[in-house]
């Protein structure tokens, strides 16, 4: 089912990037629903994938199994050349290494969100609260939310919220950050400032994933796109491919009737 073979991936220049994330014949049942069906993809060092389809294509569930959020039921995934840990420290230092923001913002309501930024840093890297501060004061400055770092999440917008939750992946310096849905929870207005400094990211060489909706960030940020449907990877090519000379009739049936609206 997957296109994913290495000289298809050539051809949209993954090939380039050394590996970095790579799943190999990953399938995943929820019950008697095969959720992941055959999934092959590598996402090479400082990639920015993009990973979009029809509700219930199994993206979200592709995103959460790289930091074993979700296991999977066959196949292998790995991260600079490790196999995915099963569980215990290994999986914790695993998840230090891959950042994940979720849909709901998932801060701690009762932290301050400096709080939040270097909780991470201090309990799991074994950074001083200094350190930490120093460190998650600059993050917050990048992301625009500075001002906020003594409020609780309460008072900040959702767009701000988000913005604290993508610091607070990044403060643990990753590898990889995985974004599913970001926006998806977000008033519109709000929206394009969270994408924004995803954006950053990208220029900026992060090796990222990202499920979502935003088909203008896909077609401006992604080095690739990566189009499921069923549970399974239908297609995958460069942004101007995929949007221009879909090969698919399920791609194109799902570009025509979300690029209408």
């Amino acid at each position: 089912m997957s296109e994913s073979a290495p000289q298809d991936r050539a051809s949209v220049g993954a090939a380039t990037y050394e590996p970095l994330i790579v799943l190999d014949s990953v399938d995943k049942w929820f019950g008697d629903l095969h959720v992941l069906v055959d999934i092959n993809l590598t996402v090479g060092k400082g990639e920015v994938v993009v990973v979009i389809g029809p509700s219930g294509s199994g993206k979200s569930t592709l995103c959460r199994t790289i930091n074993r959020l979700e296991t999977i039921d066959k196949g292998t995934i790995s991260l600079d050349g490790a196999l995915l840990p099963e569980e215990g420290k290994a999986l914790a230092a695993l998840r230090a290494e891959v950042g994940m923001v979720f849909q709901s913002f998932n801060l701690f309501a009762h932290k301050t969100i400096l709080e939040n930024v270097t909780l991470g840093p201090i309990k799991v890297r074994g950074k001083s609260k200094s350190e930490a501060d120093k460190r998650g004061r600059e993050l917050l400055e990048r992301v625009g939310v500075a001002e906020q770092a003594e409020k609780y999440p309460a008072q900040l917008s959702g767009g701000q919220q988000q913005r604290v939750a993508i610091a607070r992946a990044l403060a643990m310096d990753p590898q990889a950050m995985l974004f599913d849905e970001p926006t998806s929870a977000l008033a519109p207005e709000m929206i394009s400032e969270v994408l924004e400094v995803m954006v950053d990211l990208a220029r900026r060489g992060m090796t990222m994933i990202v499920v979502t909706h935003e088909m203008g960030f896909a077609r401006t940020a992604a080095d690739r796109v990566v189009f499921m449907s069923d549970g399974a990877i239908v297609e995958e090519n460069t942004p101007d491919e995929f949007f221009t000379n879909p090969r698919s009739d399920r791609a194109k049936d799902f570009l025509g009737k979300i690029l209408k609206h």
